[in-house]
């Protein structure tokens, strides 16, 4: 999760972006960064590795804000991957920030986070690679000028680092189109004729890939690709006070972006994130033994929750949301892979929350009739 706060950009018309990539985020950091970098750099890197490892980590005594909440040590070992002729496999449990790590890393690495892949059913070479302006194919023939160039393309031929998200969703010969660019390094475009029939791979190019391990996908890779790929498994947080803290900072920062002006209550918050780690663990703090939700509770899905809950506090009654509203608010989380997690989210309200203390618990328990069904 990206503990970073998000400035917006303007887009001309008055409106700002939502969400702007990483290396607009943070460039500010990364100037700095680039400017008293005196480590070693790989070639065709934007940083060097200490450096980068800096902006994704933090560092506090130069004002270097902690982007990503989990091991130091992932970070290391994903940067050296990335340094070597592998790509770099991150794979998980959905919610626990494989994106925004393989974003940050390739901003990291390379100034730029867009040369993204979005894995898919429907997802062809045709967007991974290359493809034609027709209208100029027609009137020219194959040409470099009626190429239409994809991220992995732009990647090989610029020297940066590719994203590709949710990989093992794509059909398998389309996940094995990386083979000769991540071996060889170098890509055929069969089409044209002369030195632009092949395009080699410039310094700095690599590709990140992103996997749940929830989704079959992970084990259909074939063997050919996956030694092409450092495999590194990002877990959930195991703490509770990093996962409350970063939950409330995320959280809050939504509410800004949506005109919210009152921040979370934190009362609040520590009922939602207990709730989020016991329904997933299926064990509450007193070591009670519990149903476990077949439905993601990640840290992402509470952010959103968390989120949720202030608009709704806010903009139906003019303050912050209490645990009535994370009631009203978790069905649609819960409710997601099967009908059963409804019944027994409804379970552990009735059965598990009844006990605790603390006015937000009691009303946790008492809005439990709010859940549909």
């Amino acid at each position: 999760m990206d503990t970073g706060t998000d400035p917006g950009a303007d887009t001309g018309n008055g409106r700002a972006v939502q969400r702007p990539p990483a290396e607009v985020r943070h460039a500010d950091e990364l100037r700095r960064l680039a400017e008293t970098d005196t480590g070693e750099r790989p070639p065709g890197w934007a940083l060097s590795l200490t450096a980068a490892r800096r902006f994704i980590v933090g560092d506090p005594g130069t004002g270097i804000t902690r982007k990503f909440v989990g091991d130091p040590s992932l970070i290391d070992r994903a940067l050296v991957s990335l340094a070597t002729s592998r790509g770099l496999m991150l794979v998980g449990e959905p919610g626990t920030a494989k994106s925004l790590l393989s974003e940050l890393l390739a901003a990291a690495v390379s100034g730029v986070s867009t040369l993204t892949i979005q894995g898919g059913a429907a997802t062809t070479e045709d967007q991974i690679k290359y493809s034609w302006n027709y209208a100029l194919l027609v009137a020219e023939g194959p040409s470099t000028r009626s190429l239409v160039r994809a991220p992995l393309l732009r990647g090989m031929a610029e020297g940066r680092v590719v994203r590709f998200e949710e990989i093992t969703r794509c059909p398998l010969e389309v996940q094995d189109s990386l083979l000769s660019p991540l071996s060889d390094r170098v890509l055929a475009i069969p089409e044209l004729i002369g030195p632009d029939a092949m395009v080699f791979a410039r310094d700095g190019f690599n590709v990140i890939a992103t996997a749940n391990t929830r989704d079959r996908g992970v084990n259909e890779m074939s063997a050919a690709l996956k030694r092409r790929f450092n495999f590194e498994t990002v877990f959930p947080i195991a703490d509770f006070e990093t996962e409350l803290a970063l939950v409330e900072a995320e959280a809050g920062a939504l509410l800004h972006r949506s005109g919210v002006t009152a921040a979370p209550r934190r009362d609040v918050l520590e009922v939602l994130v207990t709730t989020f780690r016991e329904l997933r663990a299926g064990q509450t703090v007193r070591g009670d033994a519990m149903d476990r939700l077949t439905s993601v509770m990640s840290t992402a899905e509470a952010v959103s929750v968390a989120h949720a809950v202030g608009l709704r506090g806010w903009f139906l009654r003019g303050e912050s949301g209490t645990a009535a509203d994370v009631v009203a608010c978790l069905a649609g989380t819960a409710a997601k892979d099967s009908p059963e997690d409804l019944a027994k989210l409804r379970r552990y309200l009735e059965q598990q929350v009844s006990w605790r203390r603390g006015g937000q618990w009691q009303a946790l328990h008492d809005a439990r009739h709010q859940l549909p069904g």
